[in-house]
């Protein structure tokens, strides 16, 4: 699972507004998330379901064969959420025997014909109607719905919106749409038989054994699934899609895209058979499944779901060339969802509470990917904000990675779980070595494939190959929480000619890690690795000819910690010239942001800079400079415009336009011209503004040429002012992921709130349909994620009211187009009752 974030950063500001601390638990607690009890062992899984596309129900029959798990027993007990059930019976040799079930609470017990033993099999017939809009379970900060089964525009009243269905199983919605024991520890082969019309195509789990024309332009799909996996990770696709076909070695890889998007479905997905390649060469374990194949679903209620062959995107995944000659940025979750495949789906995590031998492999398996495909630069750039995620979003510091007292199962989908984790097995796997860490991986696959796994599990299996005790590292990192907060200094010895680095941990409980400091002795700088024990102070000497020109601890950029630093301008210099670590250059450039215009030795940093070979760092430079200044663009200003016209990566062209606008100089008014047309999002968005910003007449003559459809947060944040300003109505529905919740974005970006409520404003005075459902859609979606706040919630509700109120007058001026304006004031009314 990888989860959906909400622009500009909202997502961050509504989880600080809801925080709460959580303790540690030893099992004692008065809350223990035990793992589930299993009394009932699945054997395999028959489905035959059709849809009523009218009702948004599904007609349902299920074949179930089980066993007793161990002890003997006469009764099931199956999930089944919001059903109706019409017969349960024994089924032997074809022949059905009626039984006794109760059914209340979404919970189906079935008492059977007679005690079985372990391994003795039996087969129940239960026939069924799922009503996803009668389950009651609510969504969560990651999952922001739990209804299980989703029918996307069923009716075909939205000519905007194409009719789909698609499951959503993790955490526990899978007995939404069939009865079944909903926990991670069951697993189970299957085999669904799907009924639909004719123009759609179908996706399940394995292969599509068979598919028969039925009467009424109906057609049956047999999809089969051979081999063990959990119920969460059960999967119905149907819908209007091209399939792409694609393949790895002798296995299928299908990509099932919306047909706008069919000629850019090898841009976005085309790396998937690179990937297979190098993760299996990676973990010494081949792809394990028959098949994979990638689908995506609108309004979706997570970002993507890794279900076991056939991984489901949130729409966000469509991109069209604009986007994707910047960056595909939805390539790290394609990543992320295949390295489930593996870690997740073959070995699973045995409860939620081990969410992280699902989650956290699949954050670093990000990592990974950049690494080999991109360079170390942009993997250590990926993992730094990740990890800056987690050390700056309040109420982390409190939580373990294995947590055994959360309060809902959805809770533990959060940033220690994914990026806290994917950074602690950064370290395992530097603390090992490649060999032990990935030898390890392997085994635990092997060891414990088509089961459950643990921390523990892990644990063990790297133990066995390195031959080291970990348990030290587990206590801390996996279960324990926090991480090191790390004042450090140092002193010169004139007479022994050492220097005393003291590395001191401000936190309540110390940690124990190997450090990487370098130390410049003559503008050079010579690395020592130390061990750090589970003390406050730790003092290190080193042997220097002078006093140090600078200390640089964690200088390979592998411990996860806040370290409190301060550096001069030429530290900074010097640190960037000489290292060979990105988060040390970065962390260089980045600090000198206040010294920009005031320091020779910062504008030497920021030309040297523009130069590195990684673009994120000559992006980062250009944006911290201000051409305005003269000596600035003395020193400069030519290799910015080389970067303009030259650079091979859009999105340091687009910032390189963004750094010369800001000279306001009309001899640049060619080249934002001609990047107006640019193919690039980045490039026209950063173009467009230049242009305005020297001749404002020509806003609504250019506003329309970018593509805004998707755009990232960057660009719509660019746009927007100019959008709103000018009342560039083509654009409307476009805008609407920012100003959905301008009341928050104004407590961030005072500047960019403003415009965002002007477009509030804007939108809700308008009879614009799509713009105003959007809107809504938007605002409903997030509820779960707002979590009970009550101050979030009033604004909200407020900032509601007063859209209604608006539409309410437009509805008086306009009568003439009441039957669009109603349907607005009809989403919004809706919108106001969910917050109640």
């Amino acid at each position: 699972m990888k989860k959906a974030i909400l622009s500009i950063a909202v997502l961050g500001i509504l989880f600080s507004a809801n925080v709460s601390a959580q303790t540690e638990t030893s099992g004692r607690e008065k809350v223990y998330r035990a793992t589930h009890t299993k009394v009932t062992e699945l054997k395999h899984t028959k489905l035959k379901v059709n849809f009523d596309y009218q009702k948004e129900q599904m007609n349902g029959e299920e074949w179930l064969t089980a066993s007793p798990f161990f002890y003997p027993t006469n009764e099931l007990t199956l999930d089944a959420k919001g059903m109706l059930i019409h017969e349960v019976a024994l089924e032997t040799n074809g022949k059905k025997s009626p039984l006794k079930y109760d059914y209340k609470d979404d919970v189906l017990k079935i008492t059977l014909d007679k005690t079985y033993q372990k391994n003795q099999d039996y087969t129940v017939y239960i026939k069924y109607t799922a009503r996803p809009n009668e389950v009651k379970q609510e969504g969560s900060a990651a999952i922001n719905d739990a209804k299980g089964l989703y029918f996307i525009n069923a009716q075909g009243k939205d000519p905007d919106m194409p009719t789909q269905i698609w499951t959503q199983g993790e955490t526990e919605s899978s007995s939404a749409w069939f009865p079944t024991i909903d926990k991670s520890n069951q697993k189970t082969t299957q085999e669904i038989y799907m009924t639909v019309p004719d123009k759609y195509v179908t996706l399940s789990n394995g292969l599509l054994k068979d598919s028969q024309k039925e009467a009424n332009g109906l057609r049956t799909d047999h999809w089969v699934m051979d081999k063990r996996h959990s119920t969460y990770l059960f999967f119905m696709g149907v819908g209007e899609y091209a399939i792409v076909k694609d393949k790895w070695r002798n296995i299928a890889v299908d990509y099932y895209i919306e047909k706008e998007y069919e000629p850019y479905a090898k841009q976005i997905y085309g790396n998937t058979p690179e990937m297979i390649e190098f993760f299996s060469k990676k973990l010494g374990y081949d792809y394990p499944w028959a098949k994979y194949a990638q689908i995506s679903g609108r309004d979706y209620v997570s970002g993507a779901m890794e279900n076991t062959t056939a991984t489901l995107h949130g729409s966000d995944i469509l991109q069209k060339p604009g986007q994707l000659i910047d960056e595909n940025t939805w390539e790290d979750t394609i990543a992320h969802e295949l390295f489930h495949q593996w870690f997740g789906d073959l070995v699973t995590a045995e409860s939620w509470s081990n969410l992280t031998v699902n989650e956290s492999f699949a954050n670093y398996s990000e990592y990974l990917w950049n690494e080999y495909k991109y360079g170390k630069d942009q993997a250590d750039y990926h993992q730094m904000k990740d990890v800056n995620m987690y050390l700056t979003t309040p109420g982390n510091f409190e939580k373990n990675l294995v947590r055994f007292n959360y309060d809902s199962r959805e809770d533990v989908f959060d940033l220690v779980t994914y990026q806290k984790g994917g950074g602690i097995l950064h370290m395992l796997r530097n603390y090992l070595g490649d060999d032990a860490f990935f030898a390890g991986l392997n085994d635990y696959l092997k060891t414990y494939e088509y089961q459950n796994g643990e921390a523990h599990q892990l644990r063990l299996s790297l133990e066995k190959v390195s031959g080291k005790d970990l348990n030290w590292f587990f206590n801390q990192w996996y279960f324990g929480n926090g991480n090191p907060k790390i004042k450090y200094s140092y002193t010169f010895e004139p007479v022994k000619k050492q220097i005393a680095v003291v590395i001191e941990q401000t936190q309540e409980q110390p940690f124990q890690f190997p450090l990487a400091i370098d130390v410049y002795d003559n503008g050079k700088p010579k690395r020592y690795n130390v061990w750090v024990n589970a003390t406050a102070k730790n003092t290190f000497n080193f042997d220097v000819s002078k006093n140090a020109d600078l200390v640089n601890i964690n200088a390979d950029g592998v411990l996860l910690a806040d370290i409190t630093d301060s550096k001069t301008p030429e530290q900074n210099l010097m640190q960037f010239t000489n290292s060979k670590e990105f988060k040390s250059r970065y962390n260089a450039l980045s600090d000198i942001k206040d010294q920009v215009g005031k320091n020779p030795a910062a504008t030497k940093l920021l030309a040297a800079a523009l130069k590195d070979p990684y673009f994120r760092t000559r992006m980062k430079a250009l944006k911290l400079m201000d051409l305005s200044n003269p000596e600035q663009m003395k020193a400069l200003g030519a290799d910015v415009e080389k970067l303009a016209t030259n650079d091979p990566k859009t999105l340091v062209q687009a910032a390189a336009i963004a750094a010369l606008a800001k000279t306001k100089d009309k001899k640049y008014l060619p080249l934002f011209e001609k990047g107006v047309n640019a193919v690039s999002n980045a490039v026209k968005g950063n173009s467009l503004n230049a242009v305005l910003a020297l001749d404002p007449s020509k806003a609504s003559a250019l506003a329309d040429k970018i593509d805004l459809e998707g755009a990232s947060d960057e660009l719509l944040a660019q746009m927007l002012p100019v959008i709103v300003k000018n009342k560039i109505t083509s654009q409307m529905a476009n805008i609407t992921s920012l100003v959905a919740f301008y009341p928050f974005i104004k407590f961030q970006n005072p500047e960019l709130g403003k415009s965002a409520e002007e477009g509030y404003n804007w939108i809700m005075s308008s009879d614009n349909l799509k713009a105003t459902e959007n809107i809504t859609k938007i605002i409903s979606h997030a509820k779960s994620q707002m979590g009970d706040n009550p101050q979030v919630k009033m604004m909200i509700s407020q900032m509601l009211k007063d859209g209604l109120s608006k539409k309410m007058e437009l509805l008086k001026q306009n009568p003439q187009n009441a039957a669009s304006i109603n349907k607005q004031i009809d989403a919004i009314n809706k919108a106001i009752a969910d917050f109640k």
